[in-house]
């Protein structure tokens, strides 16, 4: 199939070519035109989507260019305005209406004349969306909405000093990685002291947030919002004890390997102990890998990159470039983290990430490029509603970009011992990031069932969840206040609840991918491509079926995938 790049921003024919969300005013005669237009036939009803559609396009694209304007700049108080209006005055407005619309469509009797092939996804969700709604919800969630950003605001005023100057904490990460111990020592203590100062601010933050998220889960008839979340998120194809299932397995066959690399990396650099700031270091005279210098250098060569796995890749992140859809260097006052912010509108989604000239920074940009590629490739599908895949999809995307792309970094390395080293570093990071995704994922699980726990209570359930996948190699001893705080640093907990164990199942998919791609990547990609086009039009299980991998992450198919992993890493 040929795919393009030179996509349009949807045109209006529904709404005001140059309309305006301003006001609920301006926006609600469409929610009640589409309340009361009369539906006579299987054509009305199909206009009727794509109206509706339309109008779904435009608020979503409003909404995330809000996010996206105050996350580059958390210190603007009319950015966070304008944001919080949104949540608050329009959002709430909206909820009635669409569970108004879904409940029109759901009983048209016209819908059972739709393709029902090609609508099962569309509709499942929306029946799902009908059974979870609840008007009293509607203002916790709006306040949620705005809790939820608090975050980043707090984050995205964190610095520390070091050899004279401010710098962000990620930023200040590079230094972990200095040849000099006493360095990597300092800055990790400076880093967890900072965090330390706005833990109770941040505890407030998230004993807020567990309540009102308790309640919106109570209200809709569950006994927790653990099991409303599953629900919600639309976790049709696994359960709870299939998380318990991957936690368990990393544990059993994920671990040992994270033991080996931090004793290989632990020989590497010749000391009796290795401590938590040792783990990104390299040998004395070895320098660290910087393989850009700032945001364009890092933009112009992923593109290079690209182009070189598929020139329709290189394509994509060059149409954003054109459209100004990034902003990637770490400065003071933006909020931590990095996103692929998809618009329903333009397509061409924006890429917002903090890069700071190191290894981990490449990964992510490839890694959001997996993302902008999944935006553009489902950007053609007809409905909004369409293009909303699974956020487990969605991750294989960009997880799947990261391991396809290493062959041709020699963009961004001048020699191939430096090559060698950056391929290591990433195909350890595939295996050492599934500790932290049970750990984190796991103490949700806790967090969620056990709401009215205390600060105590909560600090020895992560503390023996944390301890539970720690290397055993590492030395943590006199380190246990910053740990029992580590959990703050993950913005999901606070942003987006439940939004982790995708990682681990994408990762999953993404090495099947890679697999797929090492026997034959022509064939590979094409699948990815294939696959990423469809959207949320098919079931999970059948988009991983069309990427050409099984839905699959039980303890043998780990087992199996991390020997895969570590036959590559010992090749060298």
């Amino acid at each position: 199939m040929n795919y393009t790049a030179n996509i349009e921003k949807l045109k209006h024919s529904f709404l005001p070519v140059d309309f305006n969300l301003s006001s609920w005013e301006t926006i609600s005669p469409y929610f009640i035109r589409l309340s009361e237009r009369k539906i006579e036939n299987k054509a009305d009803l199909e206009q009727w989507l794509s109206d509706m559609s339309e109008l779904e396009a435009f608020i979503s694209e409003d909404a995330c260019w809000r996010q996206v304007r105050m996350t580059c700049d958390t210190t603007n108080k009319e950015l966070e305005e304008a944001f919080n209006f949104f949540f608050m005055e329009i959002q709430p407005k909206i909820q009635p209406y669409a569970d108004l619309l879904n409940r029109k469509l759901v009983d048209c009797p016209f819908t059972q004349e739709l393709d029902q092939e090609k609508y099962f996804t569309y509709l499942r969700s929306v029946k799902k969306l009908i059974d979870l709604f609840r008007e009293e919800n509607i203002p916790i969630q709006a306040e949620m909405s705005v809790l939820q950003q608090q975050y980043g605001s707090v984050a995205g005023k964190m610095t520390i000093e070091q050899d004279g100057k401010e710098f962000t904490l990620q930023q200040a990460a590079k230094f972990l990685e200095s040849e000099d111990r006493s360095i990597r020592e300092t800055v990790y203590r400076k880093i967890a002291e900072r965090r330390l100062e706005d833990k109770e601010t941040l505890n407030e933050l998230f004993s807020n947030l567990i309540a009102k998220r308790d309640q919106v889960s109570r209200n809709a008839g569950f006994s927790n919002y653990r099991d409303y979340k599953f629900a919600e998120m639309g976790r049709f194809d696994y359960t709870p004890a299939s998380c318990f299932q991957f936690h368990e397995a990393v544990r059993l066959h994920v671990m040992p390997l994270v033991d080996d690399i931090n004793r290989h990396q632990q020989d590497k650099l010749g000391i009796d102990t290795l401590r938590p700031w040792d783990t990104e270091a390299e040998p004395a005279g070895i320098a660290p890998l910087r393989p850009f210098t700032d945001g364009k250098d890092l933009l112009n060569k992923t593109i290079s990159c690209l182009n070189k796995l598929d020139p329709f890749f290189g394509d994509c992140l060059q149409k954003m470039q054109e459209l100004n859809h990034l902003d990637l260097d770490s400065r003071m006052g933006k909020a931590p983290g990095g996103y692929n912010m998809p618009l329903a509108e333009s397509g061409a989604p924006f890429i917002f990430m903090n890069a700071a000239s190191q290894m981990s920074d490449l990964t992510t940009m490839v890694h959001e490029a997996g993302h902008a590629i999944h935006s553009f490739l489902a950007h053609p599908l007809e409905l909004t509603s369409f293009k909303e895949y699974p956020t487990e999809m969605a991750e294989v995307a960009s997880m799947s970009m990261e391991l396809f792309t290493m062959d041709h970094w020699d963009v961004f390395f001048d020699n191939e011992e430096e090559m060698k080293r950056a391929k290591r570093h990433q195909l350890e990071r595939v295996i050492t990031i599934f500790p932290w995704i049970a750990t984190i994922d796991k103490f949700q699980h806790w967090i969620y069932q056990n709401p009215g726990h205390t600060l105590d209570e909560r600090k020895e359930n992560w503390l023996a969840i944390l301890n539970e996948f720690s290397s055993s190699v590492i030395n943590f001893d006199g380190l246990e206040n910053f740990r029992s705080y580590n959990w703050q640093r993950q913005l999901h907990l606070f942003e987006v609840p439940f939004y982790y164990i995708e990682y681990g199942i994408a990762q999953l998919g993404a090495i099947g991918m890679w697999k797929q791609y090492r026997e034959n990547p022509q064939a590979a990609l094409e699948n990815y491509k294939y696959a990423l086009s469809l959207g949320g039009t098919k079931t999970l299980p059948e988009l991983y079926k069309a990427a050409g991998i099984p839905f699959d992450f039980s303890p043998a198919t780990i087992n199996d995938l991390m020997i895969f992993v570590k036959n590559e890493l010992d090749k060298g």
